[in-house]
């Protein structure tokens, strides 16, 4: 696997793959769907009968359910074997990551634990520190927390004010100060606690034990949705941290926080996907229940328009979140092989892909609260009951546009990382840039006669790819240092980013799933891809048109608008009749089966 050439964060801007190149979720092997196997029972067992007295809520019901998924070995995944774990794959962790989702506060509490409150310790940490915390946080027998936001600093995470200071036998870090949004809070036994040590510029990062003298844990936050989470201020007066509770070197903290905020972002991406496989099958389940006029709301057009629109959102998000699974896999096995230690190249590996993370990360999160919004329709004036499961899921959807940096934050991040790291030389986007800006209006490639399904939706593909480069190169060039102000800019080209991103991820998923098992076992799927790209096409046209007309003047503005017009047409399309196919299949199955 380490051989194998996969493309840099950003890269498919300008450069294809094949469908033989990338991983779908057709392809978990046995050991995989038994571990999400495992997870769906415990959700249905223990999760699901006590969900209502959890968000009650009860904290230390919670604190139990957590620990029972410890000693069931779920909280053991990502770590590796010599730490109490299994070294599971990425993709595998994604997958159990997805599988989670769907258990509501359970989900955040369970994923601030093994992922924010645990890996920074597993990735940065020392030998000792690995041994004396991650054996006991792969087990449950701890249980972790992340402590990075504070009163005055949330998105801007670099400018908190908790500070350390070394004590004069110099055994000790003397810490002091106040965090808040903490997940897991209340009954976590440690704590990746963020501050700067005396005058630094920077953060550094600390393991902090709850019964260290000074660490006070105010009652829980109430909350719109997640009340079964505990989250609560923490505050922290002359916390005496041993030295060797620092993580990393000193100084290394904001990039831990950064490094450890890619990971959440795309984990966090399977986990609303989760969450909307759940809701699906809330939907249907209800439609094929629920008549009105005498019939089943099933058979009403305006409900299958909806049902096939939570499928097709919901089956993008799936490709893309696995295709950048296994990009991940490959990048960390040649960070191995290059000698780097395990958790570094871990970590490294997943960090890496940090345009492909915010991607998903705003992507899914946008996903979810269109599936559950449009759940909550399905279900009418009982959809608005705290009776039935999708009103608890409305509620609970809503964190996650907010969770691991805010969806707008995120989309910022998309176009400025992309940016960085072409101009580091990972790829050449202002080449491929300046050769579609030579001819604008000419860059469309044509049809040709022989074009068969898979090459005319990768020309397509590749048009919309020559309208982000027109939008990113013009306005680079009329902004220069001042595009990172011009935030709306930004959101529009941002937007045809990920609508691309999320295209050709199920295109090759199509088409690797055709060339497995046949043209016939894919009709559905076409359509799925479909109506996405025909979609795609519309809201890549408004978005380069809006980027546009905010850069250029005079007679730029009709060349490059033209420009992206004719690079965003697509074939017509019965889109009616495409959804009706996929609702039809997700009726007749009564549960997600794509």
């Amino acid at each position: 696997m380490e051989n194998q050439q996969v493309l840099k964060s950003g890269e498919f801007l300008v450069r294809e793959i094949t469908p033989s190149e990338i991983f779908i979720p057709e392809e978990f092997n046995e050991e995989q769907l038994m571990i999400a196997q495992t997870i769906r029972d415990f959700l249905q067992t223990e999760l699901y009968p006590i969900v209502d007295k959890l968000d009650a809520p009860d904290i230390n019901l919670m604190k139990a359910t957590l620990k029972k998924a410890g000693e069931l070995g779920l909280m053991g995944i990502a770590i590796p074997e010599e730490y109490g774990g299994f070294g599971q794959s990425f993709v595998t962790q994604m997958l159990a990551a997805e599988t989670v989702g769907a258990g509501y506060s359970f989900s955040v509490a369970f994923m601030a634990h093994t992922g924010i409150g645990t890996l920074p310790i597993m990735y940065y940490g020392t030998e000792e520190q690995r041994q004396k915390y991650v054996t006991r946080l792969a087990t449950g027998e701890f249980l972790g927390a992340y402590c990075l936001t504070e009163p005055g600093a949330g998105s801007d995470a670099n400018s908190g004010k908790t500070q350390a200071v070394l004590s004069e036998d110099g055994q000790h870090y003397i810490l002091n100060g106040q965090k808040m949004w903490i997940t897991n809070a209340n009954f976590a036994d440690t704590q990746v606690v963020f501050a700067k040590i005396d005058r630094d510029r920077v953060l550094s990062a600390f393991i902090v034990e709850k019964t260290f003298p000074g660490v006070t844990v105010n009652p829980d936050e109430h909350k719109m949705g997640i009340k079964g989470s505990s989250t609560a201020q923490i505050f922290y007066t002359d916390v005496k941290v041993p030295v060797t509770n620092l993580i990393g070197s000193r100084g290394e903290g904001f990039r831990i926080a950064l490094s450890i905020l890619h990971m959440g972002r795309i984990k966090l991406g399977a986990n609303v996907l989760g969450a909307s496989k759940k809701a699906i099958n809330d939907s249907v389940g209800y439609a094929n229940e629920r008549k009105q006029f005498g019939v089943l709301i099933s058979t009403f057009g305006s409900i299958k328009y909806k049902l096939a629109e939570q499928v097709i959102r919901t089956f993008a998000l799936e490709s893309a979140i696995y295709r950048v699974s296994r990009d991940i896999d490959i990048q960390i096995e040649k960070n191995k092989a290059e000698g780097m230690d395990k958790g570094r190249a871990s970590i490294e590996g997943i960090s890496h892909y940090a345009v492909e993370a915010a991607i998903l990360k705003v992507y899914g999160s946008e996903v979810l609260d269109f599936v559950i919004d449009e759940a909550v329709q399905i279900h009418g004036g009982m959809g608005y009951s705290a009776e039935m499961a999708v009103e608890r899921g409305y509620r609970d959807s809503r964190i996650n546009r907010i969770f691991e940096g805010t969806n707008e934050i995120n989309r910022l991040l998309v176009v400025d990382t992309a940016m960085k790291r072409a101009m580091k030389g990972d790829f050449d986007l202002s080449g491929a840039a300046e050769k579609v800006m030579a001819n604008p209006e000419q860059a469309a490639e044509p049809r040709l006669s022989s074009e068969g399904y898979y090459e005319e939706k990768m020309r397509y593909l590749r048009n919309f790819k020559k309208a982000i480069l027109i939008a990113i190169q013009g306005a680079s060039k009329v902004f220069d240092k001042k595009l990172v102000q011009e935030q709306e800019v930004l959101n529009s080209i941002s937007d045809m980013v990920i609508e691309v991103y999320i295209a050709e991820s199920t295109a090759l998923r199509v088409n690797k799933l055709e060339t497995m098992k046949g043209a016939d076992a894919v009709a559905l799927y076409r359509d799925i891809l479909d109506v996405l790209v025909y979609d795609a096409s519309d809201k890549i046209r408004k978005a380069g048109c809006d980027a546009v007309n905010c850069f250029a003047e005079g007679d730029q503005v009709t060349k490059l608008v033209n420009a992206i017009q004719s690079l965003s047409i697509v074939a017509g399309l019965n889109v009616k009749e495409a959804r009706r196919r996929i609702a039809a299949k997700l009726i007749e199955e009564n549960q997600y089966k794509f």
